[in-house]
């Protein structure tokens, strides 16, 4: 039914981990195949491609379904319905940012304080193109293919680059001036495909499983017991995704307990649950969390 294209390079390795977490793991003969398949009623054609290509193959009805950035589907401009942020990336769960960058030297603290004729590379002519004229400064724009952090300031004054962290770009000698985008991982769909009942309809069960999987990532459920001159205590104890549910044992012998609970504070939550007195503490883990 859906034809899906999911992308290639950086985001690739985490595009398919989500996948094969929300139980549409992608089947392809080889790691260079472009081709490939989910087995699954819903779709019918998997690619995987380039992401800068993705959102103009979605908006001209090439596939029904896309995984991108939002910084591609600014570049480009393509009409394509966001159906739901993806929150990771290449190495992290945090978003990228699309940053203008100089040398560490320059006197330069912001867009406002480099010339007219300021000399720009970027693999995002487009969104550059933008930002300066939005700021009332004439500067040379030109479409770098790679190693971009590397041209400053021989090659260009500036440059306009992608970071999680800005590590990369501070051992490079150069300083982030300003923030131009902040880009997720989108889930796009075609307009004409997404405004058909039946393909809408899988699209959005599709995203539902996607960002199931992800909203477990980190997250553990927890279960114990606890009898009733604790229970206070232990509930006061444990965060929860919205709150615990308790029920009574049989036989009124005490209560058990269960949450959600981030992976991160279980060496600590589980010792303090114990000393309050609970027993019977298991720890599973999810695969899945649908609200």
């Amino acid at each position: 039914m859906l034809t899906i294209v999911l992308p290639k390079g950086s985001l690739e390795r985490a595009t398919l981990q989500l996948f094969e977490d929300a139980d549409l793991a992608v089947q392809r003969s080889s790691e260079v195949d472009y081709r490939a398949s989910i087995e699954d009623p819903r779709v019918a054609d998997v690619r995987i491609l380039r992401p800068q290509e993705i959102p103009r193959y979605v908006a001209e009805g090439r596939f029904d379904l896309g995984v991108t950035g939002r910084d591609w589907i600014e570049e480009t401009g393509a009409d394509v319905v966001s159906l739901t942020e993806l929150h990771y990336s290449k190495a992290t769960a945090r978003p990228i940012r699309v940053v203008l960058a100089v040398a560490a030297d320059s006197p330069a603290q912001g867009i406002a304080d480099l010339p007219a004729g300021v000399r720009v590379h970027t693999e995002y002519p487009q969104i550059t193109t933008r930002y300066f004229a939005e700021h009332g400064i004439d500067a040379e724009v030109h479409l770098s293919y790679g190693a971009t952090e590397a041209k400053v300031p021989d090659i260009a004054d500036a440059i306009v680059e992608i970071t999680e962290t800005g590590r990369a770009l501070h051992a490079a000698g150069l300083k982030i001036l300003e923030t131009m985008l902040v880009s997720h991982t989108e889930l796009v769909a075609n307009p004409v495909a997404f405004a058909d009942p039946e393909k809408r309809l899988a699209m959005e069960q599709l995203q539902v499983l996607l960002t199931g999987a992800l909203e477990a990532r980190g997250r553990v459920l927890l279960k114990l017991n606890v009898d009733a001159a604790n229970l206070d205590a232990v509930i006061g104890l444990l965060p929860a995704l919205r709150s615990p549910t308790v029920s009574e044992l049989f036989g009124g012998d005490g209560f058990a307990v269960e949450t959600v609970v981030a992976k991160s504070e279980i060496n600590i939550l589980i010792p303090a649950l114990k000393e309050l007195g609970a027993t019977g503490i298991i720890e599973l883990p999810i695969a899945k969390i649908v609200h």
